[in-house]
C-alpha cells in the first residue's frame, strides 16, 4: 500500500506530507484548497505526464516522492531494469525543473518515466471524475471482467503467438517473388564462395598462423633444433651420454646399498626424458626443411580467408554461419513450392488450435458476464438507482478479429430508468449516475478478485485504489451509499478518496484535512491529519459552511456514529 506522500514547491504547495493507512483515508478540504494537487503528484508518480507549470512560482524545481510497500511483481520490475531492492519498500521520487525537464529515481537510484509505468499496475489506480469513461473503452472493460473472472488468456496467446508467426512467414514467402529470386542468384553466389573455400576449421587461420610464424624463422629454429640435439645426445660430452654413465655408476651402488634404488630410477627417468626431448628436435629439424613451398601456400590460404572475413565476417566462425544461413534461404526459394504447401499446412493447424482455446475462452467470459451483470446490478442499485446492466460478449470470429487476448469484443450496456433500453456506458448522461456505477463495477470486481464473498483470491491487484471527486452530482441516500460502498472495498485494499460530502467522509478510517494558507504573503497549501474533536468539526462545516452551528456539530456526530 502507500504509505507516504511528499510535495514540495509543487504548485501551490511549498511543502506537504501525507501519512496514509490502511483501509479508507479521506481527503476533504474547502474548494480550491488543493485536493486534487496531491492526487495530481501521485499520478506524476505513476508516469504522469509532467509540466513546469507544476514548479511552485519563484523556486528552481518541484519534487515529488512517496514511498510505497514493495510487491513481488514491483521487485520483479526492478530487477529486470537493474534497480536494487534492498529493502521492503520501494521510493519513487520525481524532479521537475523549472525549464520543463525533469528527472525519475526508483530507490535512489535514476530511472526513467517509463519504469515508473511499468510499476504504475503494481502498485495503484487512479480513477476520476474526468478521465473515468475517457479511459473505460471496451478493452479496459474486457480487463475488468477477465478479471472478475480470474480469466487466464496464456493458451490463447501462446496460439495467437504461432498462428502468427506462421501466417507472417507464409506472407513474407509468398510476397515479393521477384526480389526473392533476384536474392536467390547472390546466395547461391555467397553459398558457392565460402564452400568451395573447404573451410576445415573455426580455428584455420589461427593454426595457419602459428605454422608461417615457424617456417618464416625456419634457419633460425633448425639451427637452434640441431644445437639441442648435439648437447643432449651426439657430442662427446651430451646430457643422454653423462646421464647413461651416471646411471651405471648409480646402479652398481644400488647393488649393495637398497638407498640408492630410487636415485637409480629417477636417473633412468631423466635419461628418458632427454632421450624423448631429442627424438622431438630430431624431428622438427627433419620437417622444417622439408616443404620449401609450403610457406607459400600458408601465406595464400591466409589470403583468401582474410578475403572471405571482409565480405561476410570478422572470424570464421562467422564465415561459416554466413554460409550456412545463405545456404538456408537459397533452399526456401528453391523449395518454395513445398515450403508454402508445409506452411499452408502449419498454419490451417495453428488456426484450429487457436479457434479451440479461443472459444473455451469466449465460453468463459460469457459465464463470468452472467455473474458480473447481476453482482453489479445489485451493487449499483444499492446506490440509490435502479437500472439493469448488462455484460455482452460478442465472439468475432473472423481472422481479422484475433488477438492474443481472444476474438471477443466485451460491452457494458445499462439502462437507467424502467423502459429504456440498454445503451453503452459512456452513453450515459449523468455525472452522477456515471461515478456511482463506476464504483459499483470497482467494488464487484474488486471483492471478487480480492477474495470477497468466499471466493478463493484469483489475481493480485494493486492494493491502493484512488477515487479523486467521484462523487460529484449526488447527495443524501446515494452518498451515504456511496461511502458505505468505499468503506466494503476499503476492507481488502487501501483506498484514497477526495469528497465534499459528509456522507462519505464519516465512512473515513484516516480524515486528511487540504488547508489552504497564507505565510509571508505566499499562498501555501498544508496537509494534517485530523483526530476525533477535529474530524467531527470538518464535517460540521461539510454540512453548514463555514459558520459552525450546534445542530451541524450533532448531526456529524450522528454521521460518525452510525458509520463505525
Amino acid at each position: 500500500m502507500l504509505l507516504e506522500l511528499r510535495a514540495e514547491n509543487y504548485a501551490v504547495i511549498d511543502r506537504a506530507v501525507a501519512t496514509f493507512g490502511l483501509g479508507l483515508n479521506l481527503l476533504t478540504g474547502e474548494t480550491g484548497a488543493g485536493k486534487s494537487i496531491l492526487i495530481d503528484a501521485l499520478a506524476l508518480l505513476l508516469g504522469g505526464k509532467a509540466s513546469a507549470d507544476f514548479v511552485r512560482h519563484g523556486e528552481e524545481k518541484a519534487v515529488v516522492s512517496c514511498v510505497f510497500e514493495l510487491t513481488q511483481g514491483a521487485a520483479a520490475i526492478l530487477e529486470a531494469n537493474g534497480i536494487d531492492s534492498e529493502s521492503d519498500h520501494l521510493l519513487l521520487r520525481r524532479e521537475i525543473l523549472v525549464n520543463g525537464k525533469g528527472r525519475v529515481f526508483v530507490n535512489n537510484q535514476p530511472a526513467t518515466v517509463g519504469v515508473l509505468r511499468q510499476l504504475a499496475p503494481e502498485l495503484a489506480l487512479v480513477h476520476s471524475q474526468g478521465e473515468t469513461m475517457g479511459s473505460f473503452d471496451q478493452a479496459q472493460q474486457r480487463i475488468l471482467l477477465d478479471r472478475f473472472g480470474g480469466v487466464n488468456i496464456d493458451s490463447v496467446a501462446e496460439a495467437f503467438a504461432a498462428w502468427r508467426a506462421t501466417t507472417d512467414k507464409l506472407d513474407e514467402l509468398q510476397s515479393a517473388e521477384q526480389d526473392r529470386l533476384r536474392m536467390a542468384d547472390l546466395w547461391r553466389f555467397q553459398s558457392k564462395e565460402i564452400d568451395q573455400a573447404g573451410l576445415t576449421a573455426e580455428d584455420e587461420d589461427t593454426q595457419l598462423e602459428a605454422e608461417k610464424r615457424v617456417l618464416g624463422n625456419a634457419e633460425k629454429l633448425y639451427t637452434a633444433a640441431m644445437s639441442a640435439h648435439e648437447l643432449l645426445y651426439e657430442s662427446e660430452s651430451s646430457a643422454e651420454g653423462a646421464l647413461g654413465a651416471a646411471l651405471k655408476h648409480v646402479e652398481e651402488l644400488a647393488r649393495y646399498d637398497a638407498r640408492f634404488q630410487e636415485p637409480a630410477q629417477q636417473l633412468a627417468a631423466a635419461k628418458a626424458i632427454v632421450e624423448d626431448v631429442d627424438a622431438e628436435v630430431r624431428d622438427f629439424a627433419d620437417n622444417v626443411h622439408a616443404a620449401p613451398g609450403r610457406l607459400e601456400e600458408i601465406e595464400d590460404r591466409l589470403a583468401a580467408l582474410d578475403r572471405l572475413k571482409r565480405k561476410y565476417g570478422q572470424s570464421l566462425k562467422e564465415v561459416i554461419d554466413f554460409g550456412a544461413e545463405a545456404a538456408r534461404q537459397l533452399a526456401e526459394v528453391e523449395n518454395r513450392d513445398a515450403l508454402l504447401i508445409e506452411l499452408k499446412a502449419k498454419q490451417e493447424q495453428d488456426a484450429e488450435a487457436y479457434k479451440v482455446v479461443a472459444t473455451k475462452l469466449t465460453a468463459g467470459r460469457a459465464e463470468a458476464a452472467k455473474r458480473l451483470e447481476k453482482l453489479a446490478e445489485a451493487q449499483i442499485n444499492d446506490l440509490a438507482m435502479s437500472t439493469r446492466f448488462h455484460v455482452r460478449v460478442t465472439a468475432e470470429k473472423s481472422s481479422e478479429n484475433w488477438t492474443a487476448h481472444g476474438w471477443d469484443q466485451v460491452e457494458c450496456l445499462i439502462a437507467t430508468n424502467a423502459g429504456e433500453p440498454m445503451k453503452p456506458l459512456h452513453e450515459i448522461a449523468s455525472g452522477g449516475e456515471m461515478s456511482r456505477v463506476m464504483l459499483a463495477l470497482k467494488v464487484t470486481v474488486e471483492e471478487a478478485a480480492s477474495g470477497g464473498a468466499g471466493r478463493k483470491k484469483k489475481s493480485a491487484l494493486p492494493r491502493t485504489l484512488v477515487f479523486d471527486e467521484i462523487d460529484i452530482g449526488i447527495g443524501g441516500r446515494a452518498a451515504e451509499a456511496v461511502g458505505r460502498k468505499l468503506k466494503t472495498l476499503s476492507k481488502g485494499q487501501q483506498v484514497l478518496c477526495i469528497t465534499h460530502l459528509p456522507q462519505i467522509a464519516a465512512f473515513g478510517d484516516q480524515h486528511f484535512l487540504i488547508e489552504k494558507t497564507e505565510k509571508r504573503g505566499r499562498t501555501q497549501t498544508e496537509v494534517r491529519r485530523m483526530e476525533n474533536s477535529e474530524r467531527t468539526h470538518e464535517i460540521a462545516r461539510m454540512l453548514s459552511g463555514a459558520k459552525l452551528t450546534e445542530t451541524s456539530l450533532k448531526h456529524a456526530e450522528h454521521l460518525l456514529e452510525s458509520s463505525r
